[in-house]
């Protein structure tokens, strides 16, 4: 389980990832009782994350920020409601994609799937917040459900090799569930 561990720690799994010459978000990490020191390559908006939650534990709309005091405020809710360090990361504007990796030595890489966000009003971020994903109310009420990504075939093919680098990148087993954020320019 030492790879699950890793992956669990999101700045050092971007590290990792960004060392294996893997894509990432630019990103910071603010500890408890430090004030937010944003490097000049973090530009806004941001999105701020506990640095160990999964299962968008705490993400909500107010998650995406666009000014150092919405910044401030989310840190501390961050620090304060979940008890963890916070990750700052670029945010990417873009959609949201999910592959499955099956394996250990030989791997099966699954056919990518995507959050469609298809009646979100558009004074709202197309994130996969805890609510998104937990509240088939909310999912109702404006039309997110996930399905198979449609992709061309080459787009398909690298977001799975990303996927199955990331896999081995952080030294996972068994089966993980690689998210990506896709930009406009599919990146």
């Amino acid at each position: 389980p030492r790879g699950l561990i890793l992956a669990r720690d999101k700045a050092l799994s971007k590290k990792l990832l960004a060392y294996h010459r893997i894509r990432v978000p630019d990103f910071t990490v603010v500890r408890p009782g430090r004030k937010v020191a944003l490097p000049k390559r973090l530009t806004f908006p941001l999105i701020v994350k506990s640095l160990f939650f999964e299962a968008s534990t705490g993400i909500s709309q107010a998650s995406v920020v666009e000014n150092h005091e919405q910044l401030a405020r989310r840190a501390t809710f961050i620090h304060e409601k979940l008890g963890t360090a916070a990750i700052v990361e670029q945010f990417i504007d873009g959609r949201e994609i999910y592959v499955g990796v099956i394996g250990n030595e030989r791997l099966d890489v699954l056919a990518p799937w995507e959050m469609s966000f298809a009646q979100m009003p558009d004074n709202r971020w197309r994130i996969a917040t805890e609510r998104v994903k937990w509240s088939t109310k909310y999912q109702k009420r404006y039309g997110i459900m996930t399905d198979a990504a449609t992709l061309d075939t080459e787009l398909a093919f690298r977001v799975q090799r990303i996927a199955k680098r990331t896999y081995r990148a952080l030294d996972l087993n068994g089966y993980a569930r690689i998210d990506l954020r896709m930009d406009d320019q599919n990146r």
